[in-house]
Protein backbone atom coordinates (compact mmCIF):
# COMPACT_ATOMS: atom_id res chain seq x y z
CA UNK A 1 0.00 0.00 0.00
CA UNK A 2 1.07 3.56 -0.64
CA UNK A 3 -0.74 6.97 0.42
CA UNK A 4 -1.80 8.64 -2.63
CA UNK A 5 -2.65 12.06 -3.10
CA UNK A 6 -5.22 12.89 -5.89
CA UNK A 7 -5.57 16.62 -7.04
CA UNK A 8 -9.12 17.55 -7.42
CA UNK A 9 -9.52 20.94 -7.96
CA UNK A 10 -7.12 24.06 -8.54
CA UNK A 11 -7.54 27.65 -8.20
CA UNK A 12 -10.86 27.87 -6.63
CA UNK A 13 -12.44 29.97 -4.13
CA UNK A 14 -10.73 30.35 -0.96
CA UNK A 15 -10.94 29.59 2.68
CA UNK A 16 -12.70 32.36 4.77
CA UNK A 17 -11.39 34.46 8.05
CA UNK A 18 -14.10 34.83 10.00
CA UNK A 19 -15.94 38.46 9.83
CA UNK A 20 -16.40 40.94 12.36
CA UNK A 21 -19.65 41.11 14.26
CA UNK A 22 -20.27 43.12 17.56
CA UNK A 23 -23.09 42.31 20.02
CA UNK A 24 -24.34 43.19 23.50
CA UNK A 25 -25.35 39.65 24.22
CA UNK A 26 -23.08 37.21 26.20
CA UNK A 27 -22.73 34.38 23.65
CA UNK A 28 -23.20 34.64 20.04
CA UNK A 29 -22.69 31.95 17.18
CA UNK A 30 -23.28 31.80 13.68
CA UNK A 31 -22.21 29.34 11.20
CA UNK A 32 -22.61 28.14 7.40
CA UNK A 33 -24.80 25.12 7.08
CA UNK A 34 -23.07 23.55 4.71
CA UNK A 35 -19.92 24.08 5.53
CA UNK A 36 -20.16 24.24 9.25
CA UNK A 37 -17.84 27.51 8.78
CA UNK A 38 -17.67 29.86 11.66
CA UNK A 39 -19.29 33.40 10.78
CA UNK A 40 -19.10 34.78 14.68
CA UNK A 41 -18.29 33.33 16.94
CA UNK A 42 -18.44 35.46 20.99
CA UNK A 43 -17.90 32.91 23.85
CA UNK A 44 -19.31 30.06 21.91
CA UNK A 45 -18.00 27.24 24.06
CA UNK A 46 -18.69 29.08 27.72
CA UNK A 47 -21.61 26.94 29.66
CA UNK A 48 -24.52 28.87 29.93
CA UNK A 49 -28.76 27.89 31.33
CA UNK A 50 -30.54 27.75 27.71
CA UNK A 51 -33.89 28.02 29.28
CA UNK A 52 -36.33 27.22 26.99
CA UNK A 53 -33.93 26.34 24.16
CA UNK A 54 -33.43 23.40 25.94
CA UNK A 55 -36.64 22.25 24.64
CA UNK A 56 -34.87 21.42 21.51
CA UNK A 57 -33.53 18.93 23.35
CA UNK A 58 -36.45 17.42 24.21
CA UNK A 59 -38.02 17.59 20.94
CA UNK A 60 -35.43 15.42 19.39
CA UNK A 61 -35.55 12.66 21.67
CA UNK A 62 -39.23 12.81 21.03
CA UNK A 63 -38.62 13.11 17.02
CA UNK A 64 -36.35 9.53 17.32
CA UNK A 65 -39.22 7.94 18.49
CA UNK A 66 -41.43 9.37 15.67
CA UNK A 67 -38.48 8.40 13.33
CA UNK A 68 -38.33 4.76 14.66
CA UNK A 69 -42.21 4.06 14.07
CA UNK A 70 -42.27 3.49 18.24
CA UNK A 71 -44.61 7.25 18.16
CA UNK A 72 -46.88 8.60 15.72
CA UNK A 73 -48.10 12.15 15.55
CA UNK A 74 -51.94 11.07 15.77
CA UNK A 75 -51.16 9.37 19.45
CA UNK A 76 -52.57 10.94 22.21
CA UNK A 77 -50.19 11.54 25.08
CA UNK A 78 -51.88 11.79 28.95
CA UNK A 79 -51.35 15.16 30.76
CA UNK A 80 -50.57 14.41 34.77
CA UNK A 81 -50.68 16.60 37.51
CA UNK A 82 -46.93 17.82 37.09
CA UNK A 83 -48.16 19.03 33.91
CA UNK A 84 -51.54 20.79 35.25
CA UNK A 85 -51.52 24.40 34.33
CA UNK A 86 -53.09 25.07 38.40
CA UNK A 87 -49.55 23.70 39.10
CA UNK A 88 -48.05 26.66 40.92
CA UNK A 89 -44.50 25.87 38.47
CA UNK A 90 -46.33 26.87 35.55
CA UNK A 91 -48.43 29.78 37.08
CA UNK A 92 -45.50 32.05 35.72
CA UNK A 93 -44.06 30.03 32.82
CA UNK A 94 -45.19 29.36 29.30
CA UNK A 95 -46.91 27.00 28.60
CA UNK A 96 -49.97 25.11 26.77
CA UNK A 97 -52.51 25.63 29.80
CA UNK A 98 -53.18 21.57 29.90
CA UNK A 99 -55.06 19.78 32.83
CA UNK A 100 -54.75 16.80 34.25
CA UNK A 101 -56.30 13.79 33.10
CA UNK A 102 -57.13 15.04 29.29
CA UNK A 103 -54.73 13.70 26.52
CA UNK A 104 -53.23 15.90 24.10
CA UNK A 105 -51.79 14.76 20.45
CA UNK A 106 -48.27 13.96 19.12
CA UNK A 107 -49.01 16.98 16.80
CA UNK A 108 -49.98 19.81 19.82
CA UNK A 109 -47.53 18.93 21.79
CA UNK A 110 -44.77 19.83 19.38
CA UNK A 111 -46.31 22.51 18.11
CA UNK A 112 -46.57 23.67 21.89
CA UNK A 113 -43.42 23.35 22.33
CA UNK A 114 -42.40 24.91 19.66
CA UNK A 115 -45.14 27.97 19.46
CA UNK A 116 -45.74 28.55 22.88
CA UNK A 117 -43.13 27.24 24.27
CA UNK A 118 -45.13 24.95 26.42
CA UNK A 119 -43.21 23.66 29.33
CA UNK A 120 -46.13 21.42 30.82
CA UNK A 121 -46.07 19.68 27.21
CA UNK A 122 -41.86 18.71 27.72
CA UNK A 123 -43.44 17.61 30.83
CA UNK A 124 -46.13 15.15 28.86
CA UNK A 125 -43.51 13.60 26.17
CA UNK A 126 -41.08 13.16 29.41
CA UNK A 127 -43.32 10.98 31.28
CA UNK A 128 -44.82 9.11 28.40
CA UNK A 129 -41.09 8.20 26.62
CA UNK A 130 -39.43 7.72 30.07
CA UNK A 131 -41.85 7.21 33.08
CA UNK A 132 -40.79 10.60 34.89
CA UNK A 133 -38.78 13.58 33.79
CA UNK A 134 -35.82 12.25 35.93
CA UNK A 135 -35.15 9.81 33.95
CA UNK A 136 -35.90 11.98 30.56
CA UNK A 137 -33.08 13.92 30.96
CA UNK A 138 -30.66 10.65 31.03
CA UNK A 139 -32.55 10.11 27.54
CA UNK A 140 -31.48 13.85 26.66
CA UNK A 141 -27.80 13.27 27.98
CA UNK A 142 -27.31 10.39 25.81
CA UNK A 143 -28.81 12.13 22.97
CA UNK A 144 -26.26 14.73 23.32
CA UNK A 145 -23.25 12.44 23.58
CA UNK A 146 -24.43 10.70 20.15
CA UNK A 147 -24.08 14.00 18.93
CA UNK A 148 -20.80 15.07 20.22
CA UNK A 149 -21.99 17.49 22.53
CA UNK A 150 -19.69 16.95 25.61
CA UNK A 151 -20.21 19.87 27.34
CA UNK A 152 -24.19 20.45 27.85
CA UNK A 153 -25.90 18.24 31.00
CA UNK A 154 -29.53 18.57 31.68
CA UNK A 155 -31.41 19.09 34.68
CA UNK A 156 -35.03 19.36 33.11
CA UNK A 157 -37.17 18.91 30.27
CA UNK A 158 -38.35 22.60 30.27
CA UNK A 159 -35.76 24.46 30.85
CA UNK A 160 -37.32 25.96 33.73
CA UNK A 161 -34.09 27.23 35.97
CA UNK A 162 -32.65 24.34 37.03
CA UNK A 163 -28.35 24.05 37.95
CA UNK A 164 -28.50 21.10 35.80
CA UNK A 165 -29.01 22.70 32.79
CA UNK A 166 -26.11 24.16 31.22
CA UNK A 167 -25.61 24.70 26.83
CA UNK A 168 -22.70 26.12 24.91
CA UNK A 169 -23.67 28.21 21.90
CA UNK A 170 -21.64 25.84 19.97
CA UNK A 171 -23.37 22.83 21.05
CA UNK A 172 -26.62 24.50 20.56
CA UNK A 173 -26.05 25.50 16.94
CA UNK A 174 -24.98 21.05 16.67
CA UNK A 175 -28.20 20.69 17.78
CA UNK A 176 -30.14 22.38 15.67
CA UNK A 177 -28.38 21.41 12.50
CA UNK A 178 -29.00 17.71 13.60
CA UNK A 179 -32.84 18.44 13.81
CA UNK A 180 -32.53 20.41 10.44
CA UNK A 181 -30.66 17.53 8.46
CA UNK A 182 -32.43 14.38 10.48
CA UNK A 183 -35.81 15.13 10.46
CA UNK A 184 -36.68 16.84 7.35
CA UNK A 185 -40.69 16.02 7.58
CA UNK A 186 -40.71 17.17 11.05
CA UNK A 187 -38.63 20.20 10.65
CA UNK A 188 -41.25 22.20 8.63
CA UNK A 189 -43.28 22.48 11.72
CA UNK A 190 -40.42 25.36 13.42
CA UNK A 191 -42.01 27.49 11.03
CA UNK A 192 -44.95 27.36 12.13
CA UNK A 193 -46.03 31.25 13.02
CA UNK A 194 -49.48 30.49 15.04
CA UNK A 195 -51.26 27.80 17.01
CA UNK A 196 -54.30 27.90 18.47
CA UNK A 197 -54.96 24.69 20.71
CA UNK A 198 -59.00 23.69 20.25
CA UNK A 199 -58.86 21.43 22.97
CA UNK A 200 -58.40 23.87 26.16
CA UNK A 201 -60.56 21.94 29.36
CA UNK A 202 -61.35 25.11 31.59
CA UNK A 203 -62.71 28.54 31.04
CA UNK A 204 -59.50 30.07 32.21
CA UNK A 205 -57.43 28.22 29.82
CA UNK A 206 -59.81 28.94 26.92
CA UNK A 207 -59.13 32.72 27.82
CA UNK A 208 -55.76 31.94 28.14
CA UNK A 209 -55.09 30.85 24.72
CA UNK A 210 -57.08 33.65 22.91
CA UNK A 211 -53.42 35.62 23.69
CA UNK A 212 -50.87 33.14 23.48
CA UNK A 213 -51.06 32.22 19.99
CA UNK A 214 -48.27 33.39 18.44
CA UNK A 215 -44.55 32.24 17.99
CA UNK A 216 -41.84 33.16 20.36
CA UNK A 217 -39.52 33.33 17.32
CA UNK A 218 -40.30 36.61 16.14
CA UNK A 219 -37.57 36.21 13.76
CA UNK A 220 -40.12 34.23 11.52
CA UNK A 221 -41.89 37.70 10.77
CA UNK A 222 -39.24 40.23 10.11
CA UNK A 223 -36.34 38.29 8.35
CA UNK A 224 -37.35 36.25 4.89
CA UNK A 225 -36.20 32.67 4.72
CA UNK A 226 -36.10 32.24 8.77
CA UNK A 227 -37.72 29.08 8.97
CA UNK A 228 -36.98 28.06 13.41
CA UNK A 229 -36.32 26.95 15.63
CA UNK A 230 -36.45 28.39 19.45
CA UNK A 231 -36.24 31.31 21.68
CA UNK A 232 -35.70 31.33 25.44
CA UNK A 233 -35.90 33.30 28.23
CA UNK A 234 -35.56 33.83 32.24
CA UNK A 235 -35.06 36.96 34.10
CA UNK A 236 -31.44 36.27 35.62
CA UNK A 237 -30.21 34.51 32.21
CA UNK A 238 -31.84 36.93 29.93
CA UNK A 239 -33.42 35.96 26.30
CA UNK A 240 -31.98 33.60 23.94
CA UNK A 241 -32.44 32.51 20.64
CA UNK A 242 -31.60 29.58 18.31
CA UNK A 243 -32.14 30.72 14.47
CA UNK A 244 -32.00 29.03 11.01
CA UNK A 245 -32.73 31.37 7.86
CA UNK A 246 -32.36 30.35 3.85
CA UNK A 247 -31.17 32.91 1.55
CA UNK A 248 -30.33 31.79 -2.14
CA UNK A 249 -30.09 28.64 -1.68
CA UNK A 250 -27.52 28.93 1.32
CA UNK A 251 -28.60 28.22 5.16
CA UNK A 252 -27.18 29.55 8.05
CA UNK A 253 -27.72 28.64 11.80
CA UNK A 254 -27.03 31.32 14.52
CA UNK A 255 -27.16 31.34 18.31
CA UNK A 256 -27.89 33.90 20.80
CA UNK A 257 -27.85 33.69 24.48
CA UNK A 258 -27.51 35.94 27.54
CA UNK A 259 -29.33 38.60 25.65
CA UNK A 260 -30.82 41.50 27.71
CA UNK A 261 -32.52 44.05 25.35
CA UNK A 262 -36.65 44.76 25.54
CA UNK A 263 -37.92 41.38 24.27
CA UNK A 264 -38.37 39.05 21.89
CA UNK A 265 -38.87 41.39 19.62
CA UNK A 266 -35.24 43.13 20.08
CA UNK A 267 -34.31 39.85 20.15
CA UNK A 268 -35.53 38.63 17.21
CA UNK A 269 -34.02 41.86 15.85
CA UNK A 270 -30.54 41.43 17.23
CA UNK A 271 -30.48 38.03 15.36
CA UNK A 272 -31.80 39.29 11.82
CA UNK A 273 -28.11 41.82 12.12
CA UNK A 274 -26.22 38.86 12.83
CA UNK A 275 -27.92 36.34 10.12
CA UNK A 276 -27.65 39.47 7.92
CA UNK A 277 -23.84 40.34 8.38
CA UNK A 278 -23.38 36.52 7.26
CA UNK A 279 -25.22 36.19 4.21
CA UNK A 280 -23.94 39.86 2.95
CA UNK A 281 -20.47 39.74 4.00
CA UNK A 282 -19.55 36.03 3.43
CA UNK A 283 -20.20 33.07 0.62
CA UNK A 284 -19.94 29.65 0.43
CA UNK A 285 -19.10 26.88 -2.59
CA UNK A 286 -20.28 23.75 -1.99
CA UNK A 287 -17.82 21.56 -4.14
CA UNK A 288 -19.69 18.13 -3.78
CA UNK A 289 -22.56 16.65 -2.01
CA UNK A 290 -23.45 13.03 -1.28
CA UNK A 291 -23.63 10.89 -3.90
CA UNK A 292 -21.43 12.56 -6.11
CA UNK A 293 -18.09 10.88 -7.61
CA UNK A 294 -15.15 12.92 -5.71
CA UNK A 295 -12.38 10.11 -6.68
CA UNK A 296 -11.94 6.70 -8.29
CA UNK A 297 -10.21 4.42 -6.06
CA UNK A 298 -8.29 0.74 -7.66
CA UNK A 299 -9.16 -1.77 -5.65
CA UNK A 300 -7.52 -4.84 -4.50
CA UNK A 301 -8.45 -8.53 -4.50
CA UNK A 302 -12.00 -6.38 -5.45
CA UNK A 303 -14.43 -8.07 -8.18
CA UNK A 304 -14.85 -4.35 -9.57
CA UNK A 305 -11.49 -2.70 -10.49
CA UNK A 306 -12.41 0.77 -9.04
CA UNK A 307 -14.28 1.79 -6.15
CA UNK A 308 -16.45 5.16 -6.18
CA UNK A 309 -15.84 7.31 -3.37
CA UNK A 310 -18.19 10.26 -2.01
CA UNK A 311 -19.24 12.14 0.80
CA UNK A 312 -21.78 11.92 3.03
CA UNK A 313 -22.76 15.64 3.73
CA UNK A 314 -22.05 18.46 1.69
CA UNK A 315 -18.24 19.24 1.16
CA UNK A 316 -18.39 23.59 1.27
CA UNK A 317 -15.99 26.50 1.94
CA UNK A 318 -17.19 29.66 3.68
CA UNK A 319 -14.99 33.01 2.53
CA UNK A 320 -15.59 36.39 3.12
CA UNK A 321 -16.61 38.33 0.11
CA UNK A 322 -14.21 40.59 0.12
CA UNK A 323 -11.57 37.41 -0.42
CA UNK A 324 -13.30 37.34 -3.61
CA UNK A 325 -11.46 34.36 -5.94
CA UNK A 326 -7.91 33.47 -4.81
CA UNK A 327 -6.16 29.63 -4.71
CA UNK A 328 -7.55 26.67 -3.05
CA UNK A 329 -5.80 23.03 -3.47
CA UNK A 330 -8.13 20.40 -2.76
CA UNK A 331 -7.40 16.54 -2.87
CA UNK A 332 -8.46 13.06 -1.55
CA UNK A 333 -6.08 11.03 0.12
CA UNK A 334 -5.93 7.64 0.16
CA UNK A 335 -3.92 4.22 0.73
CA UNK A 336 -4.17 2.79 -2.77
CA UNK A 337 -4.88 0.41 -3.54
CA UNK A 338 -8.06 0.11 -1.63
CA UNK A 339 -8.58 -3.69 -0.08
CA UNK A 340 -11.79 -5.39 -1.14
CA UNK A 341 -14.17 -6.57 0.75
CA UNK A 342 -15.00 -2.82 0.75
CA UNK A 343 -18.98 -1.64 1.68
CA UNK A 344 -20.87 1.18 0.88
CA UNK A 345 -20.58 3.94 3.57
CA UNK A 346 -16.99 2.80 4.92
CA UNK A 347 -14.46 5.27 5.17
CA UNK A 348 -11.72 4.86 2.33
CA UNK A 349 -10.47 8.37 2.55
CA UNK A 350 -10.17 11.91 3.62
CA UNK A 351 -11.13 14.65 1.39
CA UNK A 352 -8.89 17.93 2.23
CA UNK A 353 -8.90 21.89 1.30
CA UNK A 354 -5.69 23.83 2.07
CA UNK A 355 -4.41 27.72 1.31
CA UNK A 356 -1.21 28.70 1.42
CA UNK A 357 -0.33 25.40 2.99
CA UNK A 358 -2.87 25.76 5.84
CA UNK A 359 -5.76 23.31 5.89
CA UNK A 360 -8.78 24.90 5.83
CA UNK A 361 -11.49 21.97 5.37
CA UNK A 362 -11.92 18.37 5.60
CA UNK A 363 -14.49 15.46 5.40
CA UNK A 364 -14.15 11.53 5.58
CA UNK A 365 -14.43 9.48 1.81
CA UNK A 366 -17.16 6.51 1.97
CA UNK A 367 -17.25 4.45 -0.87
CA UNK A 368 -20.16 4.89 -2.93
CA UNK A 369 -20.86 1.21 -3.46
CA UNK A 370 -19.91 -2.19 -2.35
CA UNK A 371 -17.14 -3.83 -3.63
CA UNK A 372 -16.72 -8.03 -3.14
CA UNK A 373 -13.80 -9.60 -2.49
CA UNK A 374 -12.66 -12.28 -5.62
CA UNK A 375 -12.18 -15.76 -4.91
CA UNK A 376 -9.31 -17.38 -3.47
CA UNK A 377 -7.92 -19.05 -7.05
CA UNK A 378 -8.36 -15.60 -8.44
CA UNK A 379 -6.07 -13.64 -5.30
CA UNK A 380 -3.39 -16.38 -5.98
CA UNK A 381 -3.33 -15.70 -9.76
CA UNK A 382 -3.41 -11.63 -8.99
CA UNK A 383 -0.36 -12.36 -6.49
CA UNK A 384 1.49 -14.19 -9.20
CA UNK A 385 0.84 -11.39 -11.79
CA UNK A 386 2.48 -9.32 -8.64
CA UNK A 387 5.76 -11.21 -8.50
CA UNK A 388 6.05 -11.51 -12.57
CA UNK A 389 6.27 -7.57 -12.38
CA UNK A 390 2.42 -7.97 -15.01
CA UNK A 391 0.50 -5.80 -12.21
Amino acid sequence: MKKFLFSIILSFIACGARAEFTTGAKSAFLIDYDSGAEIVSKNADVLMPPSSMIKLMTLAVLFDEIKAGRVKLDDRFPVSENADYKNPLWYPASKICLESGQTISVRDLILGLIVVSGGDASVVVAEKLAGNENNFTGMMQAKAASLGMEKSTFGNASGLPHPGNLMTSRELAILATHIISDYPDLYPMFATKRFEFNEYQSEWCRDWGKTHTLNYNKLLFIMPGADGLKTGHTDDGGYGVVASASQGGRRLVGVINGFHGRGHDALAGEMKKMMTHGFTTTMNKVFYRPGDTVAKMPTWYGRDEFVMATVTKPFAITVPKSDGISGVRIVAVYDSPVPAPIYAGDKIGKLVATKDGKTIATADLVARDTVRRVQLFRRVWRNIMVLIGKI
